[in-house]
């Protein structure tokens, strides 16, 4: 239980931002961190207001606010960020901390993390599940935050924002920003997706996870960064097609602009080889080698298999080839050899040394040769053998 240090007392920040409390707020509100309620009494005063649920991580915070604010629309509730929050909302209000936490106040109504923006972070991270689709955020912030950081975890939450105000105070600018729901998240869950969350980024694509059916699903979208084109569309005509070969996760459906596929609960392969006896790990990478080959024979070049740390994920002893954004055709596919290259690395040769693997670097490059200039069973046996 966190206990209470003080109660943040409005400061230039909560006035700039109980401004627009009172002009914008409508519907259900849910005010985090309400602190002094300074928010949630103004939310509470706009006619358009049915409710106010005001909610802080310190017990001592809301106490006192049940002690002092008296309003039949608010109601008070002691709760980390979204952790004891139910249903969804028309209007969302947070004034987060924002003070790194190496100046060692020790005051969580304006500390925020080692880096200072940990808990805005955190809260655009799950904020789209509690917000109605045609919902808003407003949210007061320091450039001590760093806006840039700020407006990455803005966008990767598929949220739009504008700003509303700034003012330069001493040493810093404070901004107030209205934030929405994107399109293409309004359009992910028309689809009757729901609790969608970001979950990582890479080169070319950002992945969330979600519900779809009750069961967990995975989206990739485009990354705004990447300057890739179709990459989104050319890997669910490859997983569509793979599909057939029991190959890769299960496409579910997709559009030019995402797609959904099933969520495979598991370990990166070298993880997975870190924590498994011998035995298992010379299954898979057998049944590696199999999938593999099934492509060479396709004619299927998948990219990057010398190197796939984020392109094999090991769920239930078996394996999953992820990301086929690169994936085309070629005559002379690439990926059996690839995969030889990468179990020679000395990354992973001194993890299988240490589980009593002992595989001949200077054999697997002699038979990749041979493979690669004739890719057929009885070469790629051979290979298999030397694993």
């Amino acid at each position: 239980m966190v206990s209470c240090k003080s109660i943040y007392e409005p400061r230039e920040d909560s006035t700039m931002l109980e401004k627009y409390v009172r002009q914008y707020s409508k519907g259900r509100v849910l005010d985090v961190g309400t602190g002094s309620g300074i928010q949630a009494i103004a939310a509470a005063q706009n006619k358009n207001v049915i409710s106010v649920l005001a909610t802080d991580v310190q017990k001592g915070v809301i106490d006192y606010c049940k002690k002092c604010i008296k309003n039949k629309k608010i109601k008070f509730l002691q709760s980390d960020l979204f952790k004891n929050i139910r249903g969804k909302f028309d209007t969302v209000i947070f004034n987060p901390p924002y003070l790194p936490q190496e100046l060692k106040l020790k005051d969580l109504t304006i500390e925020a993390g080692k880096k200072g923006y940990e808990v805005i972070e955190k809260f655009l991270d799950n904020a789209n599940i509690f917000l109605k689709s045609d919902g808003i955020i407003l949210m007061v912030f320091s450039s001590l935050t760093k806006k840039e950081k700020v407006e990455e975890f803005i966008k990767n939450n598929l949220l739009d924002f504008e700003e509303l105000e700034k003012q330069h105070i001493f040493f810093e600018d404070i901004h107030v920003y209205l934030l929405r729901k994107n399109e293409l998240l309004k359009k992910l869950e028309s689809q009757k997706i729901t609790n969608i969350e970001y979950l990582t980024k890479g080169h070319r694509g950002l992945l969330y996870t979600g519900l779809h059916q009750h069961k967990k699903i995975a989206i990739k979208t485009k990354n705004p960064k990447s300057t890739a084109f179709g990459r989104i569309e050319n890997e669910a005509k490859w997983l569509k097609k793979l599909n057939k070969c029991k190959i890769g996760s299960k496409l579910i459906f997709f559009d030019k602009d995402y797609l959904v596929y099933e969520y495979i609960d598991g370990d990166f392969i070298i993880d997975y080889v870190k924590k498994s006896n011998k035995h298992s790990i010379k299954k898979i990478i057998k049944k590696i080698f199999n999938e593999l080959f099934i492509l060479d024979k396709l004619k299927i070049d998948k990219e990057e298999m010398h190197h796939p740390l984020k392109h094999i994920i090991i769920s239930k002893n078996k394996p999953f080839l992820i990301d086929f954004e690169r994936t085309h055709f070629s005559q002379n596919p690439k990926n059996v050899t690839q995969f030889c290259q990468f179990l020679i690395n000395s990354q992973l040769n001194q993890i299988l040394k240490d589980k009593k693997m002992q595989i001949s670097r200077q054999k697997i490059i002699q038979l990749a040769k041979v493979y690669k200039n004739s890719q057929n069973k009885e070469n790629f046996e051979k290979i298999l053998k030397q694993t």
